[in-house]
Parts: structure tokens; C-alpha cells; sequence
């Protein structure tokens, strides 16, 4: 499979490197045992014809039983640390814990705020989410949020030089290069044709990303924000890996050692 990063993350090194760069063994990877709300029928091009599907989670999970939910097919998860440049999700330091014990490979995003500096969000999430060596790549998430006081609408060009900013430091700190996680309606109107030599991990829930994203090559797909599953309370978002699962441990070695 044609990754989407044009250089290779595994050979950056971090401004202070982790203690303990040891790599971790191969996981095995589960088959997925989840169930869905609202299914979609994708077609040809299910995400369940992938091999490798994960989670990703947030304070609104509440307490999950992450070997439950291994069990059910989350062989990785994405979970929420931060917002803006002072808030921290209150699960994140439990599930960050209780994920890698259970043996799911997992990474740490980040919600991204227009009305703060990049700087000051980055410094954040610096100071709350760990440097691991078997942590996945950091996530910048970037898209309109009705709910937020801050209303402001930047230009395409603003948008890109604060991701910039915040990715750029992201990347130093850590060693390697973040992926963006984005929507598409956000996508459309700020990140089309934008970052080619970064990966993305697209929200497509009604159609193939080929479909809502042409021409963008992508890492994740994440393709229900209604999935049910043994170890969780009410529903979770799905998502898959894009490609074999041996391509899947290729890509983790390789970002994790």
C-alpha cells in the first residue's frame, strides 16, 4: 500500500528521546466483532473488507472495559487528551493507561482551536500527553465545532499556517509527523490539495472516502460514529487501518522504534 508521507517518520529524532526506545512485540490483530446502529452498506469497498480496525474514544465513553473491547476488534485506539490550550479530557489519563494494558496500540489527539494561539496548543499537549516509544503518531483534529464559543472563521491560508505551527513542534517533540484527522464540509473548504506529504485520517461515514476525499490518500478511515460494541456504554466511533495487516505492523514498527 502507497503510504502518504514522503519521508520517513521513523528516522526523526525527538529533542529529548524517549528513555526506553525498546520496541514492542507484534500485537495480534483482531478480527472485528462490532456492530453498528445505523450500518451503512459501503459496497464493494466495505471497511470491513480491511484488516485492521480500531476505536476512537473521549470522555463521553465513560469507563470502558478496554480488554472487552479488544476482544470485540479494537486493536488500536485514538484517544482524546486535549482542547484548545487549557483543557485536558478528564479519561484521558485512565484510558491511556488501560488501553496499552490491554494491548491495543493507541495514539493521543488533539481538538484544535481557532481562537488560540498554535503555539500555546501545542505546549499543551506537549505537557499532558506522554512521549512513548509504542505511541502511535500524534493527531491534529480540524473542523467547524457549532457547539464552541469561538465563532471565528479563518482563511484557508490562516488555517494552514496555524496547523503548520502546531504540527511543526508536534513533530520535533515528539519524532514523529502528526496526522489530521478532518470532515468533510472542514476538508472542502480549507485542506483540499493542502499537506500533501502528511497522513490523514478521514471522517466518511455515508460513502467511500475515494468518493468525499478524490485524490486524497489516507492512512484511517473512520466509518461510523454509531458503532456498538462489548466493553462500552452507548455507541463509539469506528474506524479502519488502510491496508493488509501486515502492512499494519510494517507501519507501526516503523513509527514506533
Amino acid at each position: 500500500m502507497p503510504l502518504p508521507i514522503a519521508r520517513p517518520v521513523a528516522f526523526i529524532v525527538p529533542e529529548n528521546p524517549a528513555a526506553n526506545p525498546a520496541p514492542r512485540a507484534r500485537s495480534l490483530v483482531y478480527n472485528q466483532r462490532f456492530r453498528d446502529a445505523k450500518p451503512i452498506n459501503f459496497g464493494k469497498r466495505s471497511p470491513r473488507k480491511l484488516a485492521v480496525h480500531g476505536v476512537d474514544v473521549s470522555r463521553w465513553q465513560g469507563e470502558i472495559d478496554w480488554s472487552k473491547l479488544r476482544s470485540q476488534g479494537a486493536n488500536f485506539a485514538y484517544i482524546k487528551a486535549t482542547d484548545g490550550g487549557d483543557h485536558l479530557d478528564p479519561m484521558f489519563k485512565k484510558n491511556w493507561r488501560r488501553a496499552q494494558a490491554a494491548g491495543l496500540r493507541r495514539g493521543a489527539y488533539h481538538f484544535f482551536y481557532w481562537c488560540r494561539t498554535a503555539g500555546e496548543q501545542a505546549d499543551w499537549f506537549i505537557r499532558n500527553v506522554p512521549r512513548e516509544a509504542d505511541a502511535l503518531p500524534p493527531v491534529i483534529d480540524v473542523e467547524y465545532n457549532g457547539e464552541s464559543s469561538c465563532k471565528r472563521r479563518l482563511s484557508p491560508a490562516r488555517v494552514r499556517e496555524k496547523m503548520q505551527v502546531f504540527m511543526d513542534k508536534l513533530e520535533r517533540h515528539y519524532g514523529q509527523r502528526p496526522i489530521i484527522y478532518t470532515a468533510p464540509d472542514f476538508y472542502r473548504d480549507n485542506l483540499e490539495g493542502a499537506f500533501p506529504d502528511y497522513p490523514f485520517w478521514l471522517r466518511s461515514v455515508a460513502a467511500h472516502p475515494s468518493k468525499v476525499y478524490p485524490g486524497r490518500k489516507w492512512i484511517f478511515w473512520q466509518y461510523s460514529g454509531s458503532g456498538l460494541s462489548h466493553g462500552v456504554d452507548g455507541r463509539i466511533d469506528l474506524n479502519v487501518f488502510h491496508g493488509s495487516e501486515e502492512g499494519w505492523h510494517a507501519w507501526v514498527a516503523a513509527r514506533t522504534t
